[in-house]
């Protein structure tokens, strides 16, 4: 039988010298699912999505995507995901095209001119495609970076604060392909300052604080009205 669970994180502990950004992580996320994760500076949110994209390696616990240890196959499980964060990861001396193209290419994805043409028009940056993208603003970049996270068509996106520096219309852009995704269905694990847009879009809430899981509700048990006292409450019960 197929693993139902996307996303399984088991006791995932992360130290940076004396500093312990991951506490004992534990996470189950189902296939299709949008789970948000909430926290404040330093509670370990990057970290734990660092981990999950390859980026960085855990110091002890496992975690698995699709069901296979992304410690034994980082290479597959980078075929399986896209990242979306406030780092864009884009070249600025290169145009929107030769940008996706290289990456296109790092995934050994084939008919790629369509597929860059297609998600270009969907990010609205088809009259930008041969400017270098430094003349671009930064929701320019970010509606980029987002094209270039969905080039290899993952089952699974994680995003670190998208929304960050975003103005209007590129958060608008990021807020609709997000829907989208999730629909279709794709598992989707953001982690954002954002209280409102964060509850907004997903299926299931989670806070973090010192690296440690304190609070996880599915998103209709939530009044938005209360979560911002419950979210302070979390971060100075376990700070």
């Amino acid at each position: 039988m197929e693993n139902k669970w996307a996303i399984k994180v088991e006791n995932l502990k992360r130290s940076f010298g004396h500093i312990d950004a991951l506490n004992g992580i534990n996470l189950e996320v189902l296939h299709g699912s949008f789970l948000t994760i909430f926290g404040p500076n330093g509670a370990g949110k990057t970290t734990l999505i660092k981990i999950l994209s390859t980026l960085i390696a855990p110091s002890s616990g496992k975690a698995y995507i699709h069901g296979t240890d992304i410690s034994k196959c980082g290479e597959e499980i980078r075929g399986k995901i896209g990242l979306i964060s406030h780092n864009t990861f884009s070249y600025n001396n290169l145009n929107p095209y030769e940008n996706l193209t290289f990456y296109g290419k790092l995934h050994g994805l084939s008919n790629l001119k369509s597929r860059i043409e297609e998600l270009l028009k969907e990010v609205g940056l088809s009259h930008r495609i041969h400017d270098p993208v430094r003349t671009f603003s930064r929701g320019m970049q970010q509606r980029l970076s987002i094209a270039r996270a969905m080039l290899n068509n993952p089952s699974i996106i994680f995003l670190d604060e998208p929304y960050t520096g975003l103005d209007q219309h590129a958060g608008k852009i990021l807020t609709d392909i997000l829907t989208k995704l999730h629909k279709a269905p794709n598992t989707i694990l953001m982690v954002t300052h954002n209280l409102k847009k964060g509850l907004e879009l997903c299926d299931q809430a989670a806070i973090v604080v010192s690296g440690k899981i304190v609070f996880q509700k599915p998103a209709v048990e939530i009044d938005p009205d209360e979560f911002e006292q419950i979210y302070f409450d979390c971060v100075e019960k376990w700070k």
